[in-house]
Order: structure tokens, then C-alpha cells, then sequence
């Protein structure tokens, strides 16, 4: 007879989970993928926890949020995890993304294949500077930024990626807002005035290396 493990509980107002939580699923999810690819069909929230340095106590409280997915005696079925935390993610289907400013951090960002493989396909780039407008960068066409609300429109761009100087990145991210765009990764150094009903992600790599700094100069003095 075979063991079904029990359905998360879709009462759980996943609206409220903490942020840390939901950054850790991704973490899981990662690592879920790197096992399936090596040849992996099961795995435990013991070995989940070495891998990223969890407790497995904390895995399991982590995904106990939105259910219980283990099987008695077998652990989690790395597959079927995979799908239950891309469906909480909302990542089990595809996400449409603008990106703005095709510097040298936007070109990287074009070409980072990672992103299509989560499920998020980048449609379309603007730029302000004429000569790179009708241009393509990584097989992804440059639009002029006066097109953002068509184009927008037209690809049902529902997520936007900022890659400007810090000084246009508040012009940048109220156009997103007036074309519809409901969520913004801003990898600009400051801090954006968005209204509430569009999120926002900043990704100041300045500040990671600062943390990095932090932890590696007080490594010794935790020893």
C-alpha cells in the first residue's frame, strides 16, 4: 500500500510568512534541483540542513509553514518538493520581466540563462540612448523607454528589473509603476518610493560585500 504524505494546509495565510522563510525556500529549492540533477531521489532535512548550514530542525519548521511533505521512513521525494515550494513560490509558472538600463550590469543581466530556468523570461529591454534602440542583446530586442507602458502591454510584463545609476533609478521605477508593472528588482544603491501595491526588491551588491567584509574580519573572533 502506498504512503501519501499529508496536503499542506491551504488555510495558512502565506501572505504572512516571515521574509527569511521564503529566501530559505529558495534555498531548498536550489538545492532540491542539485540533487535531482545528481541522479538523487529522496533526501532528508538533515541532509537539506548540512548542505545550506541548517539545523534540520529549522528545515522542517521552515517548510511546516505550508505543510507536511515528508513520508514516514523515506524523508522528502526531491521532486515532488521541488513542485510543492515552486507552486508556494509562485514560480510553477512563467513570469514576464522588463529590464531597464543596458549597461554593463544590464548585458550580464540578459545573458544570465538562471532566470528562464526558474521560470522567469526577460521579453524586452529599454534604454534611453538611440543607438541601441531597435538593437538586440542576447537575442532580447532594446526598446526606447518612452515605450515601456506599449510594450508593457503588449508582452503582459508584469515584473521589472532596474539596472541604472542610482540618480534615474526613482524615474526608472515610476515608470514601471505607470505601465502596470507590479514588482520591481532594483540594482541600484537606493532605497525606492514605491506605493503599496507594488513590491520591491533591492539588490545593492555593495552592501552583500559589506556583510561578506563583516563576517570574514569577526570569523577568528568566534573561534
Amino acid at each position: 500500500m502506498s504512503q501519501t504524505p499529508e496536503k499542506p494546509d491551504e488555510s495558512n495565510p502565506q501572505a504572512h510568512v516571515p521574509k527569511a522563510i521564503v529566501s530559505r525556500l529558495s534555498l531548498y529549492l536550489r538545492e532540491l534541483q542539485h540533487l535531482v540533477r545528481d541522479g538523487a531521489e529522496t533526501t532528508s532535512s538533515t541532509q537539506l540542513g548540512k548542505l545550506l548550514g541548517f539545523t534540520d530542525a529549522q528545515v522542517r519548521k521552515d517548510l511546516a509553514h505550508f505543510g507536511q511533505f515528508g513520508y514516514p521512513g523515506i524523508g522528502y521525494r526531491c521532486a515532488e518538493l521541488i513542485e510543492a515550494i515552486r507552486k508556494i513560490l509562485n514560480t510553477n509558472r512563467s513570469w514576464r520581466v522588463g529590464l531597464v538600463g543596458v549597461g554593463n550590469l544590464g548585458r550580464a543581466l540578459l545573458g544570465y540563462r538562471g532566470f528562464s530556468q526558474q521560470g522567469f523570461e526577460v521579453v524586452a529591454a529599454f534604454d534611453l540612448r538611440r543607438e541601441l534602440v531597435g538593437t538586440r542583446i542576447e537575442g532580447i530586442e532594446v526598446f526606447h523607454l518612452d515605450d515601456l507602458p506599449r510594450i508593457a502591454q503588449q508582452r503582459d510584463i508584469r515584473l521589472g528589473i532596474i539596472a541604472v545609476p542610482a540618480e534615474a533609478a526613482q524615474s526608472v521605477a515610476d515608470r514601471f509603476v505607470e505601465a502596470g508593472v507590479e514588482g520591481v528588482l532594483n540594482f541600484a544603491p537606493v532605497t525606492l518610493s514605491l506605493p503599496g501595491s507594488v513590491r520591491t526588491v533591492g539588490v545593492d551588491l555593495a552592501i552583500e560585500l559589506e556583510q561578506l567584509a563583516f563576517a570574514v574580519a569577526n570569523l577568528g573572533k568566534s573561534r
